[in-house]
């Protein structure tokens, strides 16, 4: 088996992010001619409204070898509304590819990937595009770089005639002083051991121990060595190619391990059938054979794909079973959605949890009479981002969105991909409960009496961790009720949870099932579907909850001038700001701020900042509201009114 590294490629709009993945697949000889946003001819933008609007929404795969190394590349959106899907596929990588534009320099989204690639630990690689543009810059933008993204970070090349079509690349080398020099200082912050060698031993550090030591502190991504080249004009992309195979650590696991993998995008194909990429981590996943398929929250499913491909050259797949490393596209997996793993589940997830969306709209179908095809369109939607978390309401259909992009892009593919026209209601924020006590509460049938449901069902109910989600637990013996009556009870406390006290989604929660019980001749799961709500929200009830805002961490770039005015504005929307970093005639200011104000602040900083200022954000988590909490009218049948629920489940009180 050969070693295998799955690359992503980040950066902020514009920085020529997929420019960049046409010219390694054609310098790496998989493509014979280098594609173009503006033509909409590229290979990984697949989706028509990816080719119209010139966007990545979904992540892409394609494939090439080089030096005897199979290296995945994936391509990922660079708009901030997309990413949880940037994150979801940082879950699956060895490393990145960050792009940063030689003329534009660091962008605030350029800061928000960067201190997501940080968080989450993973491998990095800058490169520099677009030195060949008038206005490019080099040894100035590393220092900025070095600034505004991390000190860590070590020039790879030298750059001629920079600004000219006639632009050329150069690897420095280590036997060089000042490269040495400059790999010492950054090598004496980031590698405990470096700094004793240097001044204790007496002999000199070579080139070699040089690029061991920044290969290891890159591996870990404690370092990011920074490369220059033109993306359009395919120069310095060679010395990139190099050290993504040198730098990036291959993907460990063997076939004869135990399977694990992740699911971390699903698509339909033009007959409707579901398909599932999956990054395999270790073991070996074939077609034919069973494996699990786990989420939080539900139980374990077994499954049996249909068919395994693996991607071979560019964007093409073939049979084949897929091995550690391997990104898998399956069939016949059609309980899988974003999110799930596969295989022997060890608890362990890779990534972090996402922030969810904090903002939600109402959908409708312009023709009545398509509302159900909308539902349906929109539950397949959910596969492929859970995060939309679909919910019939009484005045249409609400889904959650990161901002306004997206909901354009979900109005174009119903439309293109389900023929649907819809209307979309204005952007509301989204809050969240989650339990601050403990509850717990019980039903049982009678024998001899009149039963609404014929079921016995007792839960108790407490606070989770932050960012748990939520988690259920069987304290009862599985004889004790058929199988599918578990299941039943299961799916009702996940679906119930979709609305809390306040009649927000209920987060970071542990639910025990405590009792339970059936009669023979007459219990049926739908006794135990019925009687789970009631049960819970009395518990939930008991144990209490807050209601959490939605936050967005921001970052704005403006000049010094303009300093008190933005932060002023941002006080005034509720902001929780951090010191001012000023460096020449520049400001950044980073904080916290309340998701309901982002887009506002957004749109208003070109008029108070005559256009010189820019912003990126990200959600970020959620805080407790202040004063009374802001309710959200319930689309169920209102389990927390016994008799409101009892009538419309049962049509008798």
């Amino acid at each position: 088996m050969g070693t295998t590294i799955n690359i992503g490629v980040l950066a902020h709009v514009d920085a020529g992010k997929t420019s960049l993945t046409e010219r390694l697949l054609h310098t790496a000889g998989v493509i014979d001619e280098v594609g173009s946003v503006d033509s909409g001819d590229t290979q990984t933008d697949s989706l028509a409204v990816e080719r119209r609007r010139g966007i990545t929404v979904r992540a892409a795969v394609a494939t090439f070898t080089m030096r005897g190394t199979k290296v995945n590349l994936i391509d990922t959106p660079g708009h901030a509304d997309f990413i949880a899907e940037v994150e979801r596929v940082l879950g699956v990588l060895d490393g990145v590819i960050v792009v940063v534009s030689a003329v534009e320099g660091v962008q605030p989204q350029t800061r928000l990937l960067m201190r997501t690639v940080a968080e989450m630990g993973v491998p990095a690689l800058l490169f520099v595009n677009k030195v060949d543009r008038r206005g490019a810059r080099c040894a100035d933008l590393v220092a900025a770089i070095s600034s505004a993204l991390s000190p860590s970070v070590l020039r790879m090349c030298d750059v001629s005639d920079l600004g000219t079509p006639q632009v050329a690349v150069a690897p420095r080398s280590f036997a060089g002083t000042g490269f040495a020099a400059e790999a010492a200082e950054v090598l004496a912050d980031v590698d405990p051991g470096f700094l004793q060698r240097y001044v204790d031993d007496q002999r000199p550090v070579s080139a070699a121990e040089y690029w061991h030591r920044v290969a290891k502190r890159t591996a870990v991504g404690a370092m990011y060595p920074v490369y220059f080249g033109s993306a359009v004009l395919g120069v310095g992309v060679g010395p990139l190619l190099d050290a993504v195979v040198d730098l990036i650590p291959a993907s460990a696991g063997t076939p004869a391990d135990d399977l694990r993998g992740t699911v971390f995008k699903v698509e339909r194909r033009p007959t409707g059938e579901k398909v599932a990429y999956i990054r395999v981590d270790s073991g070996t996943l074939a077609a034919r054979s069973p494996l699990e398929l786990h989420r939080a929250g539900r139980m374990s499913v077994t499954a049996r794909p249909s068919r395994v491909e693996v991607f071979d050259r560019g964007v093409c797949t073939v049979p084949a079973n897929a091995l550690p490393g391997d990104i898998g596209r399956v069939s016949g997996l059609a309980e899988a959605r974003v999110g799930d793993r596969i295989g022997c589940d060890d608890g362990t997830r890779r990534g972090r949890p996402f922030a969810p969306p904090g903002m939600r709209t109402t959908v409708k179908s312009v023709d009545r009479a398509e509302a159900e095809a909308l539902y349906a369109a929109l539950q397949e939607l959910t596969e492929e981002d859970p995060h939309i978390n679909v919910c019939r309401a009484a005045d249409g259909i609400q889904v959650s969105l990161y901002g306004e992009v997206q909901r354009e892009v979900l109005e174009v593919l119903l439309a293109e991909r389900y023929g649907l026209a819809v209307t979309f209601s204005p952007i509301e924020v989204v809050c969240l409960e989650r339990p601050v006590g403990t509850g717990s509460a019980l039903h049982e049938f009678i024998h001899r009496g009149r039963n609404h449901f014929w079921a016995t069902v007792g839960v108790s109910v407490a606070a989770g961790a932050v960012g748990s989600g939520v988690h259920y637990q069987l304290a009862v013996g599985l004889g004790a009720l058929p199988l599918s009556f578990y299941a039943a009870i299961e799916e009702s406390v996940t679906s119930t949870l979709q609305q809390g006290i306040y009649g927000w989604e209920v987060v970071d929660i542990k639910v025990r099932l405590t009792h339970v019980g059936y009669d023979a001749p007459h219990s049926t799961a739908g006794d135990f579907r019925g009687v789970t709500p009631l049960v819970l929200m009395q518990a939930l009830r008991r144990a209490g909850t807050q209601v959490l805002e939605p936050v967005d961490w921001f970052h704005v770039d403006c000049p010094i001038a303009h300093t008190s005015t933005v932060l002023s504005t941002l006080a005034a929307a509720g902001a929780t700001p951090e010191a001012p970093v000023f460096t020449g005639d520049n400001c950044a200011i980073e904080g916290i701020l309340p998701a309901a104000s982002t887009q506002r602040i957004r749109q208003a900083l070109p008029t108070l900042t005559q256009g010189e200022a820019a912003m990126a954000s990200r959600p970020h988590a959620h805080r407790p509201t202040q004063g009374q909490p802001p309710r959200r009218p319930r689309t169920d049948a209102n389990p927390l009114n016994p008799k409101e629920y009892l009538l419309h489940t049962t049509r008798r009180v």
